[in-house]
């Protein structure tokens, strides 16, 4: 009854309304600096801000089973009346919706759900790099010079994110596209390249929110995490290997393409529900993202721009 009381206590702080004292990025389509609205903000600030969220933290929140266990709570049919609320709440457009908002039968159902085509169009230009999915977005010109980039002396650790030494060292230098996707995103993940793909690689680990309140606290939340890794040999642009890294509530990353040729744009997976995050890392040399991501990142402000847009060209 107590662990029932506890995690009951726990769902309490993570639907809890926004505190609206977010964190701030640049909006590509507004062209302004904007404020972050954090689904269960007030439970991640009480998690890694407070002794007692650390205790809870370490007991559950960054557990494999308590995102199961949250997870199987928003398969449940019950969970679909959180649908219509959330999209009020947080602005969705319907019309953007492959299916109307009453066709879904739960929660994840949402949560996962596709968009028409025309809602995302997809750059056509051959040498464009384009964002894999909707969300806040990041770009790192060369890995090695990350000390300092969310907090002064983490550094990003490529040897254990990519689970290799020898890709590590190939992609030393090379050029990242950080895409952190936020409960409230279209939460599926797309091609950002053409090529031929491999099949996926899956490194187990925890699951603890990416978001910057936490990556703040610790870097290697990103290398700690469950994580899955494809290989896409492109003609343009190297060996560009994409990365999707699970996090708190988020126990499936969940594959939907089949390996070999690819297209720009092409559906690849989806993540139920949580926060969650992709990487994509380019061999040195090989990308020249855009100015704003450049500009903004360098300041470490996320870019706001939606799956098909450009993130930059080869």
């Amino acid at each position: 009854m107590q662990l029932n009381t506890f995690m009951e206590d726990i769902v309490k702080k993570m639907d809890a309304p926004p505190n609206r004292d977010a964190i701030s990025f640049f909006n590509r389509y507004t062209g302004k600096i904007e404020q972050e609205e954090i689904y269960g903000e007030p439970f991640l600030r009480w998690t890694y801000e407070t002794t007692p969220g650390q205790i809870a933290l370490a007991i559950a929140a960054k557990r494999v089973w308590f995102s199961k266990w949250y997870g199987w709570r928003m398969d449940r049919a019950a969970s679909r009346t959180k649908v219509l609320p959330f999209i009020e709440t947080y602005k969705l457009d319907p019309n953007e919706f492959q299916d109307p908002p009453d066709s879904f039968r739960t929660f994840n159902e949402f949560f996962y759900r596709k968009l028409n085509p025309a809602a995302r169009p997809i750059d056509s230009d051959p040498d464009s790099v384009v964002f894999p999915a909707d969300g806040r977005h990041l770009a790192i010109a060369d890995v090695s010079k990350t000390d300092g980039f969310w907090v002064k002396g983490q550094k990003m650790d490529l040897a254990r994110l990519l689970g290799s030494r020898e890709l590590a060292d190939r992609y030393a230098t090379g050029s990242m596209l950080i895409s952190r996707l936020c409960p409230v995103d279209y939460h599926r993940y797309h091609f950002p390249v053409s090529g031929v793909a491999s099949e996926s690689r899956l490194i187990p680990g925890s699951l603890s929110s990416v978001n910057p309140i936490a990556l703040r606290k610790r870097l290697a939340i990103l290398w700690e995490n469950k994580r899955v890794i494809t290989e896409i040999q492109t003609e343009s642009h190297g060996t560009v290997l994409m990365i999707e890294v699970g996090a708190a509530c988020v126990g499936g990353i969940h594959q939907t393409f089949t390996p070999g040729a690819v297209q720009k744009g092409d559906d690849k997976g989806y993540f139920t529900f949580g926060g969650s995050m992709t990487m994509v890392l380019m061999e040195p040399e090989r990308v020249h993202f855009s100015d704003d991501l450049l500009k903004h990142s360098s300041q470490q402000r996320e870019v706001y721009a939606r799956m098909g847009d450009v993130a930059g060209f080869g």
